[in-house]
């Protein structure tokens, strides 16, 4: 027989407090009634909905044409569909690089060095690459301490006033004269082989900034089919550095999570032996993807129209050097214009033609979008500046050590530098890695 519960205990509050709740729930009704009518025409929804996406983009009820174009302007996040041409960091990079090459000013020079980091920060993704950047940084510093030691042991041209150090030195032979290991090392020569060393140093990093933001493998698709075995053989080369990188950085962090020493000549052998083993590896499973979808076969071409490649193609880089010299020559600008823009047109005519003999096809190629040309457009923009800048204030540019003054930032170099920020703004943004789902309980 089963025993009837027992009886709940009187609650003298409760039905005041189930009162106080049937109260709330018929307040906030009545006011949700007020806050959203009832008849509701889908024109004003439509209204509003326009309003609310005009005061978002920044267009104002009015409709500001400036506010839309702010609007399509602001970085989306990235994807297939809008993701930024490869060329264009490349072309972006090789501007900064430009303008690096024109100055030997050590604040020029770190400014440039801290537009291609922003960018880097602010645009790089999590591929392999992309952990390249700070191993340029590294090699640059070792630039310019190698560069300073070799002008301290071996001498420099250049004649100081303010002795530093008096090193031995060790006598040459008579045909030797001009060389000298040891001497006097003056403070002057340091500084000429800082700011040396500094510009090379520069000139790595804004190339370590294009291999960390640039996609290689489809940079490699946007190469003409003449092009093709070679863009292969440098796009291997250059994607060796960053997949090394990777392979260190795995390796070392296994190692720290096993409780092993990351640092020290044992440490390093260690792990160098199977960084060596994945990079031939991967090389085996490169090779062995390029015989799959046969790298290295060619269509059948008329001998006509391979000595009509030839010939534009030679003909063309041939007007290239000899437009190059006269750009640099002091007379040669009324000569060197044309046959730089006329060797420009027959090489990229021989390329086209060239590209016939590739069989190979593009699966969805990239587009040279707004965006694409607008981070190419800064780079070309800060080489230019430095061009024009170095042309009319070379002292400014490139500061003395003899005698040693302390260098000046000027202004409008300065802010040319800064237009090389543009990518951090309009660059598509990359998307974050998707992380742990949290379980709900």
């Amino acid at each position: 027989m089963t025993p009837a519960p027992a009886p709940r205990p009187h609650d003298p509050s409760g039905p005041a407090r189930r009162a106080a709740q049937r109260e709330a729930v018929s307040t906030g009704g009545r006011v949700a009634d007020a806050l959203t009518p009832a008849a509701d025409s889908s024109a004003e929804r439509t209204r509003r909905a326009g309003t609310s996406r005009s005061s978002s983009t920044g267009t104002g009820v009015g409709g500001d044409p400036g506010g839309r174009l702010l609007g399509r302007l602001r970085a989306p996040e990235a994807g297939r569909s809008n993701a930024l041409h490869a060329g264009a960091w490349w072309v972006w990079a090789l501007g900064l690089a430009v303008g690096a090459s024109r100055t030997a000013n050590p604040l020029l020079l770190g400014l440039l060095v801290g537009v291609a980091g922003y960018v880097v920060a602010a645009r790089r993704t999590d591929a392999p690459w992309a952990r390249s950047y700070g191993a340029f940084v590294k090699l640059g510093l070792f630039v310019i301490a190698v560069r300073v030691v070799f002008s301290v042991a071996l001498g420099s041209p250049i004649a100081g006033t303010h002795l530093l150090l008096t090193l031995p030195e060790v006598p040459l032979p008579d045909w030797a004269q001009g060389v000298r290991i040891g001497g006097r090392v003056h403070a002057e020569q340091l500084v000429f082989a800082l700011y040396d060393g500094a510009k090379l140093a520069t000139l790595l990093i804004c190339v370590g900034a294009a291999n960390a933001l640039a996609n290689p493998a489809r940079l490699l698709k946007s190469l003409p089919g003449a092009l093709y075995e070679a863009g292969v053989a440098v796009v291997v080369a250059m994607t060796f550095a960053p997949n090394l990188v990777a392979d260190v950085f795995r390796l070392r962090t296994a190692r720290r999570l096993r409780g092993r020493p990351t640092g020290g000549v044992r440490a390093v052998a260690q792990i160098a032996l199977p960084v060596l083993e994945g990079a031939l590896e991967r090389s085996v499973a490169v090779a062995a993807s390029m015989d799959a979808r046969g790298y290295g076969r060619t269509a059948e071409v008329p001998p006509a129209v391979r000595r009509t490649t030839t010939v534009l193609t030679l003909g063309g880089l041939l007007g290239v050097c000899a437009g190059s010299y006269g750009l640099l020559a002091a007379a040669g600008a009324a000569y060197g214009v044309p046959l730089l823009i006329t060797g420009l047109l027959a090489a990229v005519a021989g390329l086209r033609l060239g590209g016939r003999r590739s069989v190979r096809t593009r699966y969805r190629p990239d587009r040279w979008g707004v965006r694409s040309w607008l981070v190419a457009a800064s780079g070309v923009a800060v080489a230019a500046l430095m061009i024009q800048a170095n042309v009319q204030d070379p002292q400014a540019l490139h500061p003395g050590v003899v005698p040693l003054i302390a260098p000046t930032l000027p202004l409008w170099p300065a802010l040319s530098v800064l237009i090389g920020l543009l990518p951090a703004f309009v660059a598509p943004v990359p998307t974050a890695p998707a992380g742990p789902k949290e379980s709900t309980p």
